[in-house]
């Protein structure tokens, strides 16, 4: 029993990143779950087929978008055997392709949805444009179906208002610098997240591992900020 008790409290992070939006969103993350004791493993979901970013021309990424409306899934390598061992909370991070979760995360919940998260405590974290709430809904209820309990969730959208924001993230997909054109970088400065974003993420680690290694509620974490969004 006083073994049980001295062991450290494991998070698992997984995430897919076509852009390293995602990849950056987690890494703060992580940056702040290091402040407290407790067991972090991170593991990047790896396609099978390359995803290449950016698309590269504007009929590639126009056909992206249209597969992507339609969750198509991308086949995905074999994860680790650590990653199916036992947690006390899982983070599920991704890109929001057409409103949807990405196909490379798609097709992880199909193959290993339910070993991976049936009876656990899952967080989803979404890097978006702004379009959240189809991929939120959509993640949500795909996890309660295969059995996790979804206590709490993050977004984080790009900072730019519409239409710039869309405008920019198709040009930017399509091989373009929509932040140097003349007509655009008024309207479109920066793609995706801030560094005053990542920081925020990095305060939402320190507010996990916290909430993990006190055994505090999940549900109780506040993400709904000024610089991310939640809604239950």
């Amino acid at each position: 029993m006083i073994d049980n008790l001295m062991q450290p409290k494991r998070i698992l992070v997984l995430y897919y990143s076509f852009s390293s939006q995602t990849k950056k969103l987690v890494q703060s993350l992580l940056d702040g779950m290091a402040e407290y004791e407790a067991e972090v493993v991170c593991e990047r979901i790896v396609p099978a087929i390359p995803q290449h970013f950016p698309i590269g021309t504007i009929p590639k990424t126009i056909k992206k978008m249209i597969v992507t409306l339609f969750r198509q899934r991308v086949p995905i390598e074999p994860l680790p055997r650590h990653c199916f061992e036992s947690y006390d909370l899982i983070l599920l991070a991704g890109p929001t392709w057409s409103y949807n979760p990405s196909g490379p995360v798609l097709s992880l919940l199909d193959r290993d949805g339910k070993q991976l998260f049936g009876q656990q405590a899952v967080i989803p974290v979404i890097s978006c444009r702004g379009f959240w709430r189809l991929h939120w809904w959509g993640i949500k209820s795909l996890l309660k179906r295969l059995g996790a309990r979804v206590p709490n969730g993050i977004i984080f959208t790009h900072t730019s208002k519409e239409p710039w924001c869309t405008i920019g993230v198709f040009l930017k997909l399509a091989g373009e610098t929509p932040e140097r054109l003349s007509w655009m970088k008024e309207h479109y400065p920066k793609y995706g997240h801030t560094r005053q974003q990542l920081d925020e993420a990095r305060r939402f680690g320190e507010m996990i591992a916290r909430a993990v290694t006190q055994n505090q509620e999940l549900e109780r974490l506040e993400f709904n900020t000024q610089l991310a969004l939640y809604e239950k």
